[in-house]
């Protein structure tokens, strides 16, 4: 396939017409409207609808848009740092992270790479869903314990675990007693380990909450025990504020920047990945915490 049809393709999908297009390329329509029956032409599929007045992408054509779109950016990023003599990092960077590390730590890490790199224009959107990269237009996500994908690579960020914390006005009670707790799933008991063996917790819960930062917050305040990641309550713990009743007995949490695996690897993205390796060069809780107040 031709690659100067397929931006001229892509030119015309992003702008919605071949006026529209025209315009914005200062090139003549009829020269866009052959250039686009190129692709459509090699694949034998029409990419476009066209009406007297409209013009729409078929299926073909929306899913070749959203498959080559960033492609053709990449490469038109690659070709400006080349003539300009480097890889400088520039233009747009989406990236999607789940909502505890947006509220402890993104919004640091992101003025910070910000400054460092004044132009890459960075947008960082707070989910916890697993997003469709392609689809939704995102350069990187970060997720926690993620589902196997052979569509992405990564690299693990850092590694944290739960731990069940508890103001010191609290008592931990006996083992066949149920403990009041704060909790943001309907565990009805935890598996415990600390320095004394293992045990198990029943769970009353007298508060329930979406945001871990709530969960956290409330413990604070003594109104019960909860589980909670240890890079959270670090400070809590060393000061004082709360006392540590043992580690969760299950897996560890694990959280990984991720990228889709057929994209180039654009300079933006690499700069970003860098940065976080700056930020959390040992991925433990500790580094993390760092970034909590």
């Amino acid at each position: 396939m031709d690659l100067l049809a397929l931006a001229d393709f892509n030119l015309v999908a992003r702008h919605g017409g071949f006026g529209r297009a025209a315009r914005a390329a200062g090139r003549p329509k009829a020269t866009l409207s052959r250039r686009v029956s190129e692709p459509e032409g090699s694949l034998g599929l029409r990419l476009f609808e066209r009406g007297s007045r409209t013009l729409k992408l078929t299926e073909e054509g929306r899913a070749l848009y959203e498959r080559t779109g960033t492609l053709l950016a990449e490469l038109d990023e690659t070709a400006a740092a080349i003539a300009s003599g480097g890889a400088k990092p520039r233009g747009s960077l989406r990236i999607s992270a789940p909502l505890l590390c947006s509220q402890t730590a993104m919004g640091k890490l992101a003025a910070a790479f910000a400054l460092k790199y004044p132009e890459v224009r960075l947008e960082v959107t707070t989910e916890d869903r697993a997003v469709d990269m392609i689809e939704e237009g995102y350069d990187l996500v970060i997720r926690v314990n993620p589902d196997p994908d052979e569509t992405l690579v990564g690299r693990i960020l850092m590694r944290d675990r739960l731990v069940v914390v508890a103001s010191p006005d609290l008592s931990r009670p006996a083992y066949d007693l149920a403990v009041p707790t704060v909790a943001s799933d309907l565990t009805s008991a935890w598996e415990v380990k600390s320095s004394i063996g293992n045990s198990r917790i029943s769970t009353d819960p007298v508060l329930r909450l979406s945001s871990i930062v709530m969960v956290r917050d409330a413990v604070r305040a003594g109104v019960g025990a909860a589980r909670l990641p240890v890079s959270l309550v670090s400070h809590d713990l060393a000061a004082g504020k709360l006392v540590h009743w043992g580690d969760v007995d299950g897996p560890e949490i694990v959280l990984w920047a991720l990228y889709p695996s057929r994209r180039l690897l654009s300079a933006r993205v690499s700069a970003f990945l860098d940065f976080l390796k700056e930020a959390f060069p040992s991925g433990t809780p500790g580094e993390l915490a760092a970034f909590i107040d």
